[in-house]
């Protein structure tokens, strides 16, 4: 979708990035928030192409939807689009399960479990749009353009039951500098969404919070 208006649902680091990447790429851009005004210094900061709003208003707003919200909250951000502004619109699904408890030996704890994903509850609470799990494996810093030894493109695990909406981030993330892995159906979303918990171990124990994966395929 070319130059699609993108609306940003978050106003943490994820949702800053993600939206400077697309403003970088053309795109008029509205973060929301449930509180619009503390992001009016980054309006102001970036100029016109930049807009901020309510979580309604960015969703109304965008033709392509970003969520980049702490997961425990996901579905209460969802709700406070408003009946009918996410009906057939995709959703790029950044979130991760992560519980409101502190690490065990540097591993995240989930309120997921083995056979459900978090991505999944999302897309049964909105049936009406098109989900697309990527950027949830990997940190803000390296999400748009990431630099990595060798010059490398990372890989970003990615799935969604829409094949049309995938192709649409596929889009995206082609311009963000990555390579893709279309693991398939929402339910690899149960695979994608720990990855999380891995990436984090060494930033937890080491303070080393710059890598992302990469999938290697026979010459």
């Amino acid at each position: 979708m070319a130059n699609a208006k993108v609306g940003v649902l978050g106003s943490g680091a994820v949702g800053q990035v993600l939206a400077e990447g697309f403003m970088q790429h053309g795109h008029d851009v509205m973060r929301g928030s449930s509180d619009p005004k503390k992001l009016e210094e980054w309006r102001k900061s970036k100029g016109p192409t930049a807009n901020t709003g309510s979580f309604a208003e960015a969703a109304r707003f965008g033709e392509l939807l970003v969520l980049a919200v702490k997961g425990l909250g996901a579905e209460k951000v969802l709700d406070a689009c408003g009946d009918g502004a996410l009906d057939g619109k995709t959703i790029i699904d950044t979130t991760n399960p992560i519980a409101d408890a502190p690490p065990v030996n540097g591993v995240l704890q989930l309120f997921t479990g083995p056979n459900e994903s978090l991505m999944e509850r999302l897309q049964a609470h909105v049936p009406q749009a098109k989900f697309v799990k990527a950027f949830s494996c990997v940190g803000n810093r390296l999400m748009v353009e990431p630099l990595l030894a060798g010059n490398l493109k990372p890989t970003m695990f990615m799935c969604g039951n829409d094949t049309a909406a995938k192709a649409e981030v596929q889009a995206v993330l082609a311009k963000f500098g990555w390579e893709w892995e279309d693991l398939g159906a929402a339910t690899a979303a149960r695979a994608i969404e720990p990855l999380v918990s891995l990436w984090c171990i060494p930033g937890f124990l080491r303070n080393d919070w710059s890598r992302a994966y990469k999938v290697l395929k026979p010459a």
